[in-house]
């Protein structure tokens, strides 16, 4: 179980933005700019990776909370920025303002999705620390390392990311995911081979839990925690229409998968690796080709909290 959030004082506050995001809840954070510029800083971003660099800068600039305004990919961005500063994750705690199509992290932590409702939590100056997870693969040739906070996957839904429109995620949000992965379903997929130690298992889709959801409040992972230095891994052996036929209704009524479709392992480090070529994705952003390596760094991230 996460340890009891704690209270710290009065913060300085930089809130970290995209000035060209689209859709109702964008439009909202807009309308509140003027109440958050008079408790904090904000920090307009211009491109991808932009949320990175900026967070890395709040925390040199001796900012105590950096705020990620959007959605999980924002978040991410924010989070590795905390990690690019030396000793960042110690000097600044993350917080969130949920802007995104699915925020599932969010949702995980209780944080409100409407934005008057986070600010007041973020305002609240109580933290929660939580595993911090990490995935190390090569890129190009470089070895590369990169934190996540909520979510992992490999396979199918690496794919279905990576082939999302962005023009129809944002005409119809997790809309655009269903559509992707229908399509991602009908392509040759890869086996993934998970091996934490001892144990091993196996399948054509891959997900790797920190916290209990994924996809939005679906409990995919349900013996998962943020805190408790280990994950949830579970395999789908075959991704096919009979597959998503099956899973369908457990998903949709129960907001779980069915366990006798899946093989599950839990572990506070293994690898991912296939014998054809195979994606693998972090907070719902794709991030590159197997084998990869995951571990945590238990309970070195702080986070706002209601």
């Amino acid at each position: 179980m996460p340890a009891e959030p704690q209270n710290s004082g009065c913060l300085r506050t930089c809130v970290i933005f995209n000035p060209a995001a689209r859709g109702n809840k964008a439009r909202h954070f807009r309308r509140h700019l003027d109440e958050i510029a008079a408790q904090g800083a904000l920090k307009a971003t211009s491109g991808p990776g932009d949320a990175r660099r900026l967070a890395a800068q709040a925390v040199a600039d001796g900012f105590d909370l950096i705020v990620a305004a959007g959605g999980d990919g924002t978040v991410n961005e924010t989070l590795n920025g905390l990690g690019d500063a030396p000793d960042g994750f110690a000097r600044a705690r993350l917080g969130v303002l949920p802007l995104g199509t699915v925020n599932v992290f969010a949702r995980e932590l209780n944080i409100p999705l409407k934005i008057p409702q986070a600010w007041a939590v973020l305002q609240r100056d109580r933290e929660l620390r939580i595993d911090l997870p990490w995935a190390e693969f090569s890129a190009e040739g470089v070895r590369r390392k990169q934190y996540f906070i909520q979510l992992a996957g490999g396979g199918l839904d690496a794919r279905a990311i990576e082939l999302v429109s962005w023009s129809l995620k944002k005409r119809f949000g997790p809309l655009a995911y269903l559509l992707a992965g229908l399509q991602a379903l009908r392509e040759t997929k890869p086996v993934i081979t998970v091996q934490a130690g001892g144990q091993t298992i196996a399948g054509e889709l891959v997900l790797i839990g920190n916290g209990r959801l994924y996809g939005g409040n679906f409990a995919v992972f349900p013996a998962a925690s943020l805190s408790n230095g280990r994950f949830e891994v579970c395999a789908l052996s075959r991704m096919n229409w009979g597959t998503l036929w099956g899973c369908a209704p457990h998903l949709l009524l129960r907001g779980k998968l069915p366990e006798h479709a899946v093989a599950r392992l839990q572990a506070g480090r293994f690898t991912l690796s296939s014998p054809q070529p195979a994606r693998f994705e972090l907070d719902g952003e794709w991030a590159g080709h197997l084998p990869v390596e995951f571990g945590l760094e238990p309970q070195r991230l702080r986070v706002a909290v209601p």
